[in-house]
C-alpha cells in the first residue's frame, strides 16, 4: 500500500478540483445577474407613481392661466 503513487489519481483530482471552481463561478455570476436585474425592476417600478389629484389640479390651473395669457396677448 505504501508503493508508488496511482499516476492518474492526481490529474482526477486536478479535473474535479477545476470543474469545482467553474461550477462556483457560474454560481456567482448567475446571482450577480440575478441581483442586477432584480434591481432594474425595482427601479423601474419605483418611479411610477399613480397619477396625484393635486399635481393634476395645478397642472390644469397652470395650462388655462396659459391661455388666458395669450388670449390677452392676441386681444392687445
Amino acid at each position: 500500500m505504501n508503493g508508488t503513487p496511482n499516476p492518474g489519481a492526481p490529474d482526477a483530482d486536478a479535473k474535479s478540483s477545476s470543474a469545482a471552481q467553474t461550477a462556483v463561478w457560474i454560481g456567482i455570476a448567475g446571482a450577480c445577474i440575478a441581483v442586477a436585474a432584480a434591481y432594474l425592476v425595482v427601479r423601474t417600478m419605483w418611479h411610477r407613481r399613480p397619477p396625484d389629484e393635486t399635481t393634476e389640479r395645478i397642472q390644469g390651473l397652470i395650462d388655462e392661466a396659459n391661455r388666458l395669457i395669450r388670449t390677452l396677448e392676441e386681444k392687445k
